[in-house]
């Protein structure tokens, strides 16, 4: 057993679908913010009581990409706001020390670097970092897919006192030197140089296939080694078939493989933590049922 290892929590978007809340293409995990947020909160508490030690705003769909350029002029702020508001008090209710993360997620779409425009993306930043500030404990900019995503974050961010985590999203398959990369092709290396140049509280990578995330926690640590630091580092994976990680973000709804139920994706943690991560949960399909398994091998009982 380790007993150093922070347990985040798991997807939002698919717990709240098992759960029976309003689900789908495009508006995913922003819907039951909109019609339903009881089970938002349902959600936080699920995860908690499962072991989270972080939980994460459910803030990563409200932007226009997902609910329209309308819908998000009229009615974005507010969601987001109510989305720290129920982290905040599921995080608060907990008996157990719980931290909120402000999820700021690839604003113009996932796994899309080609659509990253620095000010149109700084713009939309700000409302979710303005309308989020009141309730987080950390910035979490994740499933970011180039450095310029997260350079854009942090000077949206400025010098807000609070750590900035950075989890970064990685092509299905290792290159052919082995070697894991961005989907933007840019390097680990590279990825982790930029989160020192910006002051980054952590280093992760989340939204990928689970095969990929041992090379990149590998690269990430004796990168991160050779400048002397010892930052934390961070995994959590999706439960996509391997042909789904390539869609983009509103093209369906991807399936879920089936060796990732919670003994299987314990069997990929433990190789991520052997390789240096101190940080790990679950995206997309890891449910609290998994949160479990990690919290029950990798923390004091």
């Amino acid at each position: 057993m380790i007993s150093n290892i922070k347990i985040l929590d798991g997807g939002m978007g698919r717990e709240l679908a098992r759960m029976g809340a309003p689900f789908r293409q495009p508006e995913w995990s922003a819907l039951a913010l909109m019609e339903a947020p009881q089970f938002v909160r349902a959600a936080h508490d699920a995860f908690i009581a499962a072991g989270s030690q972080v939980i994460t705003t459910n803030s990563y769909a409200v932007v226009p990409f997902h609910i329209s350029e309308p819908v998000f002029a009229e009615q974005g702020a507010a969601l987001i706001a109510l989305s720290g508001k129920l982290a905040r008090e599921a995080a608060d209710s907990s008996p157990s020390a719980v931290q909120v993360a402000g999820s700021l997620p690839p604003v113009l779409g996932s796994y899309r670097p080609d659509l990253f425009e620095p000010v149109a993306a700084k713009k939309l930043l700000r409302v979710l970092v303005d309308n989020l500030t009141d309730y987080v404990d950390v910035w979490l900019a994740e499933t970011q897919s180039s450095v310029a995503e997260v350079e854009a974050v942090r000077e949206v961010l400025g010098n807000d006192p609070r750590p900035l985590w950075l989890s970064f999203t990685l092509q299905d398959n290792l290159d052919e030197f082995g070697n894991a990369l961005l989907r933007s092709g840019e390097s680990v290396n590279v990825a982790v140089n930029a989160a020192l140049r910006v002051s980054a509280g952590a280093v992760l990578f989340n939204c990928s296939r689970p095969e990929v995330m041992a090379t990149a926690v590998n690269t990430a640590r004796a990168a991160l080694t050779a400048q002397g630091s010892a930052l934390d580092i961070g995994v959590y994976a999706n439960a996509f078939e391997p042909s789904d990680n390539k869609r983009g973000a509103n093209e369906g709804l991807s399936k879920m493989r089936q060796d990732t139920d919670p003994a299987g994706y314990l069997d990929f943690a433990k190789d991520w933590v052997a390789q240096g991560a101190t940080m790990v949960g679950g995206c997309c399909g890891i449910g609290p049922e998994h949160i479990a398994a990690l919290k029950q091998a990798f923390t004091k009982q």
